[in-house]
């Protein structure tokens, strides 16, 4: 097996990142080897990589991935790595697609490894999720630390519930700015998820993300009051009969407290008497 590319070369030879366009490359080796044995209990026969940038990343997971589809927006980059990893190109280990992840269309991927372009981390992990596969990725320490929050701590709230209603969030390692280039003014951590189906059953999926959203703009209210404030977000026409047909018990707890799977059973509730039926 060759040495991995050395990511600050990879950075001279393809030109320097710019971080007004939201490109902070990871450029420690030890980092960068330990991404894909995060995966390890993954299919990683096909891996997915948003946001390939210079190809340091790449480079690790083609030593462990039968194929490796990058994509990459800026077209300097994707033209670097095409030329970079021309021979890896031509025996049909790699495919670079040159776009924004968001507009592209995505190929059948096994598990997906990426260090995300934190500017559309959200976006780009909402798209992703719903897909079901397995995902190790890069964040913001804070979006991290949000992803995985468990009710009734400070960081849970929405982006928790969303989250883990797709899978099991693990926050396996923390990572300084100094292990980027240009580094980034916050902390980075590299999150593990697992695909597994909710716990519970929600009778409308966009329904139940819509409602949670709605709740948590209330976040400091009681479930009571939320519900009543925000039929405009949930899209309720009669937000008192849902307080009515609701436990007293969960009225009066407030929306960081609710587990998903409380979540789940107040939103089937609330679209059960949306829709004049019974729950």
């Amino acid at each position: 097996m060759t040495d991995p590319r050395d990511p600050d070369a990879l950075i001279r030879r393809a030109g320097r990142p710019d971080p007004e366009f939201d490109q902070h490359f990871l450029v420690d080796d030890r980092v960068l080897d330990r991404i894909p044995t995060y995966a390890e209990s993954f299919d990683r026969s096909h891996v997915l990589e948003v946001g390939a940038g210079t190809g340091a990343l790449t480079d690790r997971l083609l030593a462990v991935a039968d194929r490796v589809t990058a994509v990459e927006r800026d077209e300097n980059y994707a033209a670097f790595i095409r030329e970079e990893f021309a021979d890896e190109i031509a025996a049909d280990r790699l495919a670079v697609v040159e776009g924004d992840v968001l507009d592209v269309d995505l190929p059948e991927f096994t598990c997906c490894i990426s260090n995300l372009p934190y500017g559309v981390s959200s976006e780009t992990t909402f798209r992703l999720l719903p897909l079901g596969e397995p995902m190790v990725l890069m964040y913001q320490r804070e979006f991290a630390d949000r992803m995985a929050a468990a009710s009734g701590t400070s960081d849970y709230g929405r982006l928790s519930v969303t989250a883990q209603h797709y899978a099991d969030v693990e926050v396996v390692e923390t990572v300084p700015p100094e292990a980027f280039d240009p580094q980034p003014r916050v902390q980075s951590a590299v999150v593990r998820l697992t695909p597994r189906d909710p716990e519970y059953e929600v009778t409308d999926e966009a329904f139940f993300f819509d409602f949670v959203k709605a709740l948590f703009t209330q976040r400091r209210k009681t479930v009571r009051n939320a519900i009543r404030n925000t039929g405009h977000i949930s899209g309720l026409s009669d937000p008192d009969a849902v307080v009515a047909a609701v436990d007293e018990d969960v009225l009066r707890q407030r929306p960081g407290n609710l587990s998903p799977s409380a979540f789940a059973a107040l939103a089937n509730v609330a679209l059960g008497v949306e829709r004049g039926g019974s729950t």
